[in-house]
């Protein structure tokens, strides 16, 4: 008895309550319940070494391409860089790159107009999908045995899922969080994270679901049921148990892909909601239990995460002025929104903040691609005019930062009716940036590079475009070749980005690595088509994908990284040409998007 006393202490029954509870059934069924708390380790300790694994990985692409770069600095050094391992090449092909049936991944399957099914996952992810409902099926099932008695193996199911659902919630809550430490770790991209969230708190839902069924079925089959009914009502254990598994079939039922696009603020709101009720009500219903310490690592993850987002908010735009939001409504229900900013932060490509704006929603935020940042000398009068070099060393440096936003439904939808309505369509409003997020892609150690932007997609580009020809004119970066393709319906869109793209085109050796395509898919007429010069060119109708690349392949110096962001077919159309030139030279693929 000392003994299995120990072993349970060291399984995580503490108390002298635990031992009661675990006791019940006798000696095998001691046996389960520590094999229980085992494999919800075991499940902690798979998660923990494949995101090790992973990060090895990770380590070593990064070190590879950080001596690409250096090693790139020398321009007959880059030809070493054009071809690529078979093997590799194969794998990016047909594992990494590659849709999971045939070339829609990113495109949206819209049953009509008004219902969206969301999209397919990518061969890979549906490669991480099904590892991770395999090893939940396989834990959930393993050492119980099917040949005894009907109550005993119910029992059991009964205990093993209840004990994997709550210790799933772990790696749920890290998945969801916008401050997800793996995303930086890793370099895995939010919308990937997302994509287990969902999966992961399906297989979750379904555990609780097969915890109560296992309890209820034999119960009712056995007394009536009847008895079942009076028990959970009669019982503050099961009671809250069950109103637990109600909230989480609840979590199941309202996130489908159509709900969750035409009602996304409601969705999300609601979900947080009902998530908070779930933990409440089971809190209440593991008291006693070993898998109430994963529960609490659970509600500990997430109040951190919030806690975090709060104080980044309080930080970024509360100081001795506050952050304000100079919104322009422009042609094709789009707005450039300025953000001046009450702290200076440090901006870097790829990175996207999150925009709170009280006027049209407080608790409503979405996530925006930053097109442009500057720093600026804050000073208000003559009377803050520095006189000496010790001062004009402490002025205050205001930052500003630019996004574009499309006119779409809820927050986007009022805040351009707002400032439609405004004298010459301008408004200046209180705002909070969150963030910066992102960032986990570089393209400094490419020789060549190629931008595809679709719509306001550009202003996740700029950033990079910008970078990469300061890079190529102080001998930072590997890039010799730099082609923007930028696919917009009409030339009114070019006042979009005209201000940024005005100080690109002035820097310094820009022509030397610079091209730009501008493809106008629904012009007026063809005279509105003309090239401004022979590195910026336009042309009518959609762009050959192609044989646009195929054209950069023939003259690519050292690696290529091709990086798209647009509407799913561009992304989709893009990926399917970089998968074909695999075998043929060294072709990088990268995607940004923003998955729900």
């Amino acid at each position: 008895m000392n003994s299995f006393l120990l072993a349970m202490s060291l399984a995580g029954l503490t108390s002298a309550s635990d031992f009661e509870i675990t006791k019940r059934g006798g000696s095998d069924w001691h046996f389960y319940e520590a094999v229980n708390d085992d494999l919800a380790r075991y499940t902690i300790l798979a998660l923990g070494l494949t995101a090790a694994a992973y990060y090895i990985w990770q380590i070593a692409f990064r070190f590879s391409h950080h001596l690409r770069r250096l090693a790139s600095f020398s321009d007959d050094r880059q030809r070493y860089f054009i071809s690529t391992s078979d093997t590799f090449s194969w794998i990016k092909e047909h594992i990494i790159y590659a849709a999971l049936f045939r070339t829609r991944h990113n495109q949206e399957l819209q049953l009509s107009s008004a219902i969206n099914m969301g999209t397919l996952p990518s061969r890979f992810h549906a490669f991480l999908v099904i590892g991770v409902v395999a090893m939940n099926i396989t834990l959930c099932c393993v050492t119980t045995p099917y040949g005894g008695e009907e109550s005993s193996v119910a029992g059991i199911v009964r205990n093993r899922t209840g004990t994997m659902a709550t210790v799933n919630l772990i790696p749920l809550i890290i998945m969801s969080g916008r401050n997800n430490p793996l995303i930086a770790m890793l370099h895995v991209p939010f919308d990937t994270w997302n994509l287990l969230h969902r999966w992961l708190g399906r297989i979750v839902v379904l555990e609780a679901l097969a915890h109560v069924f296992a309890w209820a079925i034999p119960k009712g089959n056995e007394k009536g049921w009847d008895i079942v009914g009076k028990a959970i009502f009669g019982s503050s254990f099961l009671l809250t148990g069950f109103v637990a598994a109600v909230a989480f079939a609840a979590l199941l039922f309202h996130s489908p892909s159509p709900i969750r696009h035409a009602f996304y603020e409601t969705f999300l709101h609601l979900h947080i909601a009902i998530a908070a009720l779930c933990m409440g009500f089971l809190w209440v219903h593991l008291n006693g239990y070993a898998a109430q310490t994963y529960l609490l690592a659970t509600i500990i993850l997430w109040a951190l995460e919030r806690a975090t987002r709060l104080l980044i908010i309080v930080y970024r735009n509360c100081g001795r002025e506050s952050t304000t939001a100079f919104v322009e409504a422009m042609h094709g229900d789009c707005m450039r929104i300025t953000l001046r900013m009450a702290r200076p932060w440090k901006f870097r490509p790829g990175q996207h903040i999150y925009l709170y704006i009280p006027a049209v929603g407080w608790t409503t935020s979405h996530p925006f691609s930053v097109g442009w940042s500057e720093t600026h000398d804050s000073v208000s009068d003559e009377k803050s005019l520095p006189l000496t070099g010790q001062d004009l060393l402490n002025v205050p440096q205001k930052e500003s930062i630019s996004l574009l936003v499309r006119r779409r439904t809820g927050m986007t939808d009022k805040l351009f009716q707002r400032a439609v309505n405004a004298p010459d369509s301008k408004i200046t409003l209180r705002a909070f940036a969150e963030g910066p997020y992102g960032n986990i892609h570089t393209m400094d150690s490419y020789g060549t590079v190629m931008l595809f932007a679709g719509g306001v997609g550009i202003t996740h580009h700029v950033p990079f475009v910008r970078h990469l020809v300061d890079g190529f004119a102080n001998g930072t970066v590997a890039a010799r070749r730099v082609t923007l393709v930028w696919i917009i319906q009409s030339p009114e869109h070019l006042e979009w980005i005209r201000p940024w793209m005005t100080s690109i085109l002035a820097m310094d050796r820009r022509r030397e690595v610079l091209r730009i395509m501008l493809f106008i898919t629904r012009p007026r007429n063809t005279k509105e088509i003309q090239s401004p010069s022979a590195t910026v060119q336009m042309f009518p109708g959609r762009p050959n994908v192609d044989t646009l690349v195929g054209m950069e392949v023939e003259n690519q110096i050292g690696a290529m990284g091709v990086l798209v962001c647009g509407n799913g077919g561009l992304s989709d159309d893009v990926r399917r040409v970089c998968r074909r030139r695999q075998n043929h030279s060294n072709v990088d693929f990268v995607e940004e998007s923003f998955s729900w």
